[in-house]
């Protein structure tokens, strides 16, 4: 697969349908294909659950290049392999909880750990957008929901530019939240270059206080979706998120949008 592909984890649960749509829309916004894994232990299983999300994509996408592929492996040994080079990958959780189905066990959490592409997590406590492709795309237009940006550190200049464009593609304002409390703050003067780089894109900034990651899953009611650098710390288990990615995934209340950061 090559970069132009969003990749997105399946198993026949709700919330994997609702991972594959929400993938579905971010492929179109890219100009991307639309890569659908399926790991399972036997790939006689797979099918069925291939040819079922296959169609659903085609019925709201026409136009979308869909490949599917069935991997006999662990889900997050699948989705780390099959979304090399990808432009993004997608899946879906459950919130305060683990992951359902075939992707079972906190596989948002180790895939987070592992990937070195951005990962959309998509939780099931938000209701499906039933419009049509083209009555969301009318909304985007007129303006929605924020994109919200999380500064942690230094290193996060790259995920500023990731969601700066992530809010061009949306055609949404850009919220962002520093985290005052940290030593090593992105410089303000990265934030402005972005600015006059995106100067379509109105940006609401602000300092956040002693607790980055309680008022950033506050602020994630009102958001599209929440932008945030991976900062992976070594342990005795290999490398796992910081607290504020971690409190993120069990709490967000919109999408988790994670880039990986050089640390």
């Amino acid at each position: 697969m090559t970069h132009r592909n969003v990749v997105v984890g399946v198993d026949g649960s709700l919330i994997a349908v609702r991972a594959l749509d929400l993938a579905a829309d971010e492929a179109v916004r890219r100009a991307a294909g639309l890569h659908i894994v399926y790991a399972v232990p036997d790939c006689d299983e797979a099918p069925p659950v291939l040819a079922s999300a296959a169609a659903r994509v085609r019925a709201r996408h026409p136009r979308l290049p869909v490949v599917t592929s069935a991997v006999e492996n662990g889900a997050v040994e699948a989705l780390v392999h099959e979304s090399e080079g990808a432009a993004l990958t997608v899946v879906g959780t459950r919130g305060l909880g683990g992951v359902t189905g075939r992707l079972a066990g906190a596989v948002s959490l180790r895939l987070a750990a592992r990937t070195r592409v951005p990962l959309l997590v998509v939780r099931d406590d938000r209701p499906c957008d039933r419009g049509s492709p083209a009555a969301r795309s009318e909304r985007e237009l007129r303006g929605g929901p924020p994109v919200l940006l999380g500064l942690e550190s230094e290193a996060d200049a790259d995920v500023a530019a990731f969601a700066f464009q992530e809010a061009e593609r949306r055609s949404v304002p850009l919220r962002v939240l520093h985290a005052a409390a940290r030593r090593h703050t992105v410089p303000r003067s990265d934030v402005a270059r972005l600015r006059e780089r995106h100067p379509e894109i109105p940006v609401d900034a602000c300092a956040v206080p002693a607790s980055p990651a309680r008022a950033l899953v506050e602020a994630t009611r009102d958001a599209a979706v929440v932008v945030i650098g991976v900062h992976r710390r070594p342990g005795p288990l290999g490398r796992h998120l910081g607290p504020v990615a971690h409190s993120l995934l069990h709490r967000s209340h919109c999408p988790v949008l994670l880039v990986p950061t050089i640390s």
